[in-house]
């Protein structure tokens, strides 16, 4: 396993990486994620008039997972990169390449004034979008991760990921407080651009902080010593570490679903599903977020505490139950939707646990190129499905539709954890 530090204690200078990175992550993934809070208004603004509700709905999640679709393609370049050149160089691009198409998106035109052309716009700029997000996330954890003292990477990267999901709750809290003050009219004709004009701003302050952030110290390190990979770094990931690229992929699964079922695609559902008001349930869903956030960090000093395979095992366990639970729960009305959306919140905390997972693959030359291929390329498969897959199984099979599903995520990761337990004994 490799070594990604040489202390166990966190300093001055190590916290205040953390927080410049995760600070600039949170805006980052802000820009990212709003958009399927607003995928109802989008659904009807983009989309001739007369199209029935399901399929413009479909048709914006498709816009929404096009975003994923381009993953990998960012996530591949910028990680080559990031490989050759350095972390930073790529860690300050990425979030130089959201904010722009961010901002253009509430600028743009919808399709009562310029047709077909309007979705076309909004597809281009998604993948736009969906690059930018590639580099982002995987480069963002290795950053962290390779700036952390020995014992400490688990928090190090539960705490990025902890800044990510806090995107997650400024984009909820910002849609609760739209749909809160404004009304359904006024949402159509100006409300929506808001969410996506502050965006682009959040992004380009994104762009200034990383400024003060400095390469990291394994990397440094590597480039001294004249340890960088010689060939194609993604090249040798493929050849020699097929293995970890699937584990990783797999933990990636049960993360997308986590994320996207229970936090981001919720509001809407326990909306047409279970028919909440719009007030509960984007107050939940921030309820949720806030607590994930806390979650995410919790999960990290798990990790630093038992081992990352041990803490999988455990999350993913727990993140399974809850889910029934609040599944359950609305299935009879919802009465304590509140309280069980915020435990279950701080459940899918345990996605926290994934990053220190797939950082501990992969050896320091190829780690940026293998965990971003990996994770990538599974959020392309999976992410790119799921909003659609759910939307269709909750209207044909039934409201427990997405419980089912992120509990069979939640079964593949616990047996990972529990192959990968059994990897390290038989090491030892």
């Amino acid at each position: 396993m490799p070594s990604l530090g040489t202390s166990a204690v966190l300093t001055r200078n190590d916290f205040r990486t953390l927080f410049l990175a995760a600070l600039g992550g949170a805006l980052e993934f802000y820009d990212f994620v709003v958009f399927v809070f607003f995928a109802l208004p989008l659904s009807e603004l983009f989309f001739p008039k007369g199209t029935a509700p399901w399929l413009a709905q479909l048709q914006v999640y498709g816009i929404f997972a096009a975003g994923y679709l381009a993953r990998p393609l960012g996530g591949i370049v910028m990680a080559h990169f990031g490989d050759r050149l350095g972390r930073k160089r790529m860690f300050t691009l990425s979030v130089f390449l959201m904010a722009l198409p961010t901002l253009a998106i509430g600028l743009l035109p919808v399709h009562a004034q310029v047709g077909l052309l309007a979705p076309v716009l909004l597809l281009l700029l998604r993948v736009v979008q969906g690059i930018a997000i590639g580099g982002e996330v995987p480069g963002a954890w290795v950053f962290v991760a390779e700036h952390a003292p020995k014992g400490r990477v688990g928090f190090a990267c539960a705490s990025l990921t902890s800044g990510l999901t806090v995107g997650i709750l400024i984009g909820s809290l910002t849609a609760a407080w739209i749909n809160h003050h404004l009304s359904h009219e006024q949402v159509l004709a100006w409300g929506w651009r808001m969410p996506f004009l502050l965006g682009g701003v959040f992004g380009f302050i994104a762009v200034w902080l990383r400024r003060w952030l400095s390469e990291t110290p394994v990397f440094a390190a590597m480039r001294e010593r004249k340890e960088l990979s010689r060939e194609l770094p993604l090249r040798a990931v493929l050849r020699s570490h097929r293995g970890a690229v699937v584990t990783s992929m797999l933990v990636t699964w049960m993360l997308t679903a986590a994320i996207l079922v229970l936090i981001l695609m919720l509001p809407n559902l326990v909306q047409k599903q279970f028919g909440l008001s719009p007030d509960v349930a984007f107050l939940g869903n921030s309820l949720a977020a806030f607590f994930l956030c806390l979650g995410c960090i919790s999960y990290g000093w798990l990790v630093d505490r038992i081992g990352d395979r041990q803490a999988l095992l455990a999350g993913s366990i727990a993140l399974l139950a809850g889910t029934y639970v609040l599944f359950g729960d609305l299935a009879n009305g919802g009465q304590h939707f509140l309280l069980l959306y915020s435990l279950v919140g701080f459940l899918v905390g345990a996605v926290g646990v994934v990053p220190t997972v797939m950082v501990m693959a992969f050896p320091a030359p190829i780690r940026y190129s293998g965990l971003s291929f990996a994770y990538n390329v599974a959020y392309a498969v999976f992410g790119a499905s799921t909003a659609t897959l759910i939307e269709v199984l909750a209207e044909r099979v039934g409201h427990m539709a997405p419980a089912h599903y992120v509990a069979i995520t939640a079964v593949v990761s616990a047996v990972v954890a529990i192959y990968l337990l059994r990897q390290r004994r038989a090491a030892l």
